[in-house]
């Protein structure tokens, strides 16, 4: 009879289920959520509230004191119509800057006119003469858009 109760708890350790946890709706469920924080966390972020200014054209007066700087399509620059080299632009806003300092008179803005085809770099440079002679203010003359795109 000990060899026949032996024989049916054996059988009885081989029926009985295993101690081990199905994680498969876990990983699932997880897979869920993950998901829907990823989706909502964009919604949640918040951006600092501001009133952004509307846009619009305003006409430039030209003040005598102002310095029109042109460059053309083939990177040619022109001090108030007048070619002029780039090397001798520094030089010239320190100049402007100083005679009008002297003369009491308020520092000259710089407008530059830049061709639609030239390349960023050539206006680039010029702007980069103006900071180097610390011209105050710097601006683009634009034309206003005709229905253009």
């Amino acid at each position: 009879m000990a060899a026949l109760n032996a024989q049916t708890v054996s059988t009885q350790d081989e029926l009985a289920p295993a101690p081990t946890i199905n994680t498969t709706p876990l990983v699932d469920i997880m897979l869920v959520l993950l998901i829907i924080f990823l989706v909502t966390i964009p919604v949640i972020v918040r951006t600092v509230p501001l009133v952004l200014p509307n846009a619009r054209n305003i006409a430039t007066v030209t003040k005598p004191e102002n310095i029109v700087i042109s460059v053309d399509r083939n990177e040619n620059i022109y001090w108030n119509n007048t070619p002029v080299e780039y090397a001798e632009l520094r030089g010239r806003f320190v100049d402007a800057l100083i005679r009008s300092h002297d003369a009491g008179a308020p520092l000259p803005e710089v407008h530059i006119r830049g061709d639609r085809n030239v390349r960023f770099q050539a206006l680039g440079r010029v702007i980069l003469a103006c900071q180097q002679a610390g011209v105050p203010k710097v601006g683009f003359i634009t034309e206003p858009r005709h229905g253009e795109n």
